[in-house]
């Protein structure tokens, strides 16, 4: 796993500029890649590529980039691992090519030099973000891999074209200036991170999951980029609902059983010590037995635990890694470890990001480091079988609401919004101690309020957004901003989609799975140098998962159950069963406690108003009514609360006169 970076220029600028500017760059990426760095310039053309190497497979320096061809024409920089590397190697030696070491990179070299690019990123079976320099065609092309599990940013500042790993790397070539993104804030307000291809900064992108953009410097402008899409979820989905597997249920728990293998086996090589993230959930708990059963000593696995019953899974965790034997690690978190993390949340996700689970996802990533330099994650399964609570919630609520003809919709909504909320919770409020053994529970007020605002939507999608949505009304919040367009917004293939559980299981492949859980976990885990390997999402998994018809995904109103079927093969039954949770914290409770200080500061009323990028009002109102129990608020608190803090963490850089000159411009 790596860290990579580079720009082109067309100021002409000599050797040692490029390489000193490229390296200042590299330079911000070390903790993606702490063993080795490289430089690579062409001041001809203006190009300067940068990288940072955490050195797993092929730990010598036959694996050291940036790395040329055999044959001197391609230059590349790549994050990630080619795992069916060792498979392509022996069929491009019967083609000629020879190799000097082991590594993904140098076959992926020969790969492109044997059967052009794209041909070779379609047999590509990993995850990658890389730059391929040509230097016979003059062109640079970005790749990223098919799910978004790497991350990729590039973009214009000025006349220089940029890209890297992280924003931090672009941040520090002297021609950028990182100015705000009033939309981007718009679409973090509501879904607490910020869509592909937007990033926070004007002019800056992310690549999105299965394209390749191609520069060609004789006519470099910013009107002609374009990225290529070599592999699209949408058709995948399309295809799988049209063309699902037919088979047997216990058929299809063996071809899963058998994917999944596959999948695990190819991601357990390594030349480095080797983990597990283990919650005890269905998804890690399948990653971690098949782990076991494919190694020949106990795997290593490591647990975050909290000692607020709704948010602890450790004991669950412990219970399977007895079962199957593997060296286990817990570690219990006091409030006090979990708060001092947050500082560093700013920096380590480089742009506002408030899944409030980057909490434990970074602590549980800094205690797997200590004994390995690469840990599997169970990520992807509820994405690809209807694992979700919120999924049969929604289902119920469409089933529900559109039999109810839209104007008594309206009607209803306007009748129980008559009523304070506060009201309903005061004089319904026994209720909460009724359904709180079930689960988590915020005042009553509060869910039927919620409940209210279901009551306008006439599509399914729009409705699916309004839930998944913190701050319903973003324009209305953020000063000057207009939210963009999102998947959500006239792309779901609805035709080829008979359920809405199909439906969202699509809109959160493309959306909620790459820009907020893969990056959490990309950001947390590469943030201490550890690589994060996820077997769920290895594209093959995907396509067949796709196929797999709802009937063998949900079986009475329980999600993952051909997960569960395969499972069951490696653990009994009462370590299967339980209820789901989240792996979160109790933000809302150190809002009201030992975070109430520190929020106070960042939403004080003047600053948010000398600041301009919100209005204070609604704001201020959201914070008041949760400090007083009367609401929940802490999923929209925590959005403008990460935003402020990022946006105060890199206005007070040192040196970072841009960033200050784009944080003081505001909205008269």
């Amino acid at each position: 796993m790596c860290g990579i970076t580079g720009f082109i220029s067309n100021r002409g600028c000599e050797a040692g500029e490029l390489q000193a500017q490229v390296g200042r760059m590299a330079s911000q990426l070390v903790h993606r890649g702490p063993d080795d760095g490289g430089i690579w310039v062409d001041p001809h053309m203006g190009i300067a590529l940068g990288f940072r190497r955490l050195a797993i497979v092929d730990l010598s320096a036959a694996g050291h980039q940036p790395m040329l061809s055999a044959c001197g024409r391609f230059v590349i920089i790549f994050n990630g691992e080619v795992y069916n590397a060792p498979s392509l190697r022996p069929e491009l030696e019967h083609r000629g090519h020879r190799f000097r070491g082991h590594s993904d990179t140098e076959i992926m070299l020969a790969a492109v030099v044997e059967w052009g690019l794209e041909a070779s990123v379609q047999r590509f079976v990993g995850m990658f973000a890389f730059a391929l320099w040509d230097r016979q065609e003059l062109l640079l092309h970005l790749v990223r891999d098919r799910l978004g599990i790497k991350p990729l940013y590039y973009g214009w500042s000025g006349a220089t074209f940029l890209f890297g790993s992280e924003l931090k790397a672009l941040r520090a070539h002297p021609q950028f200036v990182p100015e705000i993104d009033r939309d981007s804030v718009a679409l973090q307000m509501r879904y607490g991170y910020i869509p592909q291809p937007k990033s926070i900064y004007k002019g800056i992108q992310k690549l999105s999951p299965g394209s390749i953009l191609t520069i060609r410097c004789a006519s470099l402008r910013p009107e002609s980029l374009h990225p290529h899409v070599y592999w699209s979820a949408r058709d995948v989905a399309e295809r799988g609902a049209e063309n699902p597997i037919c088979c047997t249920e216990q058929e299809a728990a063996e071809q899963l059983d058998e994917l999944l293998r596959n999948s695990v086996r190819l991601r357990m090589i390594a030349d480095v010590p080797l983990g597990a993230f283990l919650s005890g959930g269905i998804d890690s708990s399948i990653i971690v037995a098949l782990m076991q059963a494919q190694s020949a000593r106990p795997v290593k696995t490591f647990t975050i635990g909290f000692r607020e019953n709704h948010y602890d899974e450790a004991v669950y965790a412990k219970k399977v890694a007895a079962h199957l034997g593997t060296e286990h690690t817990e570690l219990y978190l006091t409030p006090e470890e979990a708060l001092a993390v947050i500082p560093r949340l700013p920096s380590l996700y480089d742009e506002p990001f408030s899944d409030s689970s980057q909490i434990p996802t970074y602590l549980v990533s800094t205690l797997a480091r200590k004994q390995v330099t690469v840990s599997l994650s169970g990520d992807g399964g509820d994405e690809l079988f209807a694992g979700y609570n919120r999924y049969f919630l929604a289902r119920a609520i469409w089933r529900n609401v559109g039999r109810i003809p839209p104007r008594f919709r309206r009607m209803l909504a306007r009748c129980i919004t008559a009523v304070e909320a506060d009201t309903y919770s005061r004089l319904l409020g026994g209720l909460e101690s009724l359904v709180s053994a079930h689960g988590r529970v915020g005042p009553v007020g509060d869910k039927l309020y919620k409940f209210s605002e279901l009551l306008s939507f006439g599509s399914f999608p729009d409705l699916y957004r309004f839930l998944l949505s913190h701050w319903k009304q973003p324009e209305q919040l953020v000063s000057g901003a207009k939210e963009p367009v999102t998947a959500f917004d006239g792309q779901v293939p609805r035709r080829e989609f008979s359920s809405v559980l199909q439906t969202m299981m699509y809109l959160d492949l493309v959306t909620y799975l790459p820009d907020d859980i893969l990056t959490k976990v990309d950001r947390a885990s590469m943030g201490v140098s550890l690589e994060a390997r996820v077997p769920l999402l290895d594209h093959r998994v995907v396509e067949f998962a796709s196929q797999v018809p709802l009937s063998m995904k949900v079986c009475r109103g329980q999600g993952k159950w051909l997960l569960r079927q395969v499972l069951s093969r490696y653990l009994p039954e009462h370590l299967i069963e339980r209820p789901k949770m989240g792996f979160g914290v109790p933000i809302d409770a150190w809002l009201r406690g030992p975070l109430r200080e520190w929020a106070e500061d960042l939403l004080d009323k003047n600053r948010l108003a000398r600041q301009g990028y919100f209005r204070p009002e609604a704001i201020r109102r959201c914070w008041e009514e949760h400090l007083s129990g009367r609401r929940n608020w802490h999923y929209c608190l925590w959005d403008v609360l990460m935003f402020q803090a990022w946006q105060d963490s890199h206005c007070v850089q040192q040196g970072d006169t841009h960033s200050q000159l784009a944080c003081s411009s505001h909205v008269h």
